[in-house]
């Protein structure tokens, strides 16, 4: 746990961050509430669309995840080129990232329940190690290469993905399948973690071993946008960057849908067109957020979302390691109950995500931060 210092912190990159960590720590569980509550098809429609599609295919919950990596590559400007702006060796910047690496990993594992030391908790890929995994190769592509390499990387990588999936077959694995059975991602996970892959029967790992690659160009566009804000076109105004960036979200969305006729988008294969989708939203989210907080000093309202952003991992942790909802029943359960069977879950989940939430604002008015 560490103090922060000022900063120049894009603030809206923080408010969306928060934004995005809301509907795993309680929001999803409004919007499901709010249907039973009203039964209004627009409130059904939003509570379908926190959860997670089966396969193929896309719902809003299936962004939070791909929005956190995109956020994490759009930070590196700000963060691991701004150390080596001031002077830090590379040796202490490969340090740096090698320790971060580790430790998500390991709060992965932590995460997923390694400590009980029972069979089917040995799951040692996780969320954190992706994010970990997709950052670190991110940022030793932005540390051993010129920016214009960047987009030939980002490029380069979606198009390889594809192609070994679409068209190399090997044993066991016919080219061009994207099946839980048969795709090459799945085949591999197979061959090298059977151990490790309690979910999908068993048939393929959400954070698996090839659908990592693709999801380094998750982070690397991520990275492009950073630079974008940070030093690319200085001469433009913020409101024309905001726009900039909205545009070139709707252009990813678009090619996303046209390359999914060919390669479908699909979160748990991290598919070349799902990259580009995920990336479309984000871009999208990212310009709305900056255009309102940077380019129109409108702040006061994210400061609920600055609250959760600056304290991302932890919000993700306390979800499972810190027992928010044993704190939240032994103080409001009773409360709870007294709620119409109707009302419920919509008042529980208010209760869950205020839980949460104060607890993050005791840590933000005394600048304790979980930084990593």
């Amino acid at each position: 746990m560490a103090e922060t210092k000022k900063t120049d912190r894009l603030l809206s990159l923080d408010a969306l961050r928060g934004f995005d960590m809301l509907w795993i720590m309680g929001g999803g569980a409004i919007a499901v509430g709010l249907a039973k509550f009203t039964g209004w098809p627009v409130f059904q429609w939003w509570a379908d669309q926190n959860e997670h599609v089966d396969w193929h295919g896309f719902h809003f919950e299936d962004l939070i995840f791909p929005m956190f990596l995109f956020m994490a590559g759009v930070s590196m400007p700000f963060s691991i080129l701004k150390r080596q702006e001031r002077g830090d060796s590379m040796k202490d910047i490969y340090s740096h990232l090698i320790k971060r690496t580790v430790i998500l990993i390991v709060l992965g594992m932590i995460y997923n329940g390694v400590l009980a030391f029972q069979p089917g908790h040995y799951r040692l890929i996780s969320v954190l190690s992706r994010i970990a995994l997709g950052s670190f190769f991110a940022a030793l592509i932005v540390l051993n290469s010129k920016k214009k390499w960047h987009y030939v990387w980002f490029g380069g990588i979606l198009l390889f993905y594809w192609f070994i999936s679409a068209f190399i077959p090997a044993p066991g694995y016919a080219a061009g399948n994207f099946s839980r059975e048969g795709c090459l991602a799945g085949y591999i996970d197979r061959l090298l973690i059977p151990w490790s892959m309690p979910w999908e029967n068993g048939m393929i790992e959400p954070e698996g071993i090839l659908s990592t690659i693709p999801s380094i160009a998750t982070a690397l566009l991520g990275v492009l946008t950073g630079h974008f804000l940070k030093t690319d076109f200085a001469e433009w105004s913020k409101l024309k960057k905001g726009i900039t960036m909205g545009i070139i979200g709707i252009t990813f969305i678009l090619l996303g849908l046209l390359w999914d006729i060919f390669f479908p988008i699909n979160k748990k294969l991290w598919t070349s067109s799902f990259v580009l989708f995920a990336g479309g939203w984000s871009l999208v989210f990212l310009s709305i957020f900056y255009l309102i907080i940077d380019a129109w000093g409108k702040t006061t309202w994210s400061f609920f979302f600055v609250v959760i952003g600056m304290n991302s991992i932890l919000s993700y942790l306390m979800q499972s390691m810190l027992g928010m909802h044993c704190i939240k029943d032994f103080f409001f359960q009773g409360f709870i109950n007294l709620m119409p069977e109707t009302l419920k879950m919509l008042v529980d989940g208010i209760v869950y995500t205020g839980t949460c939430w104060i607890a993050l604002f005791y840590c933000y008015k005394n600048k304790i931060f979980l930084k990593v």
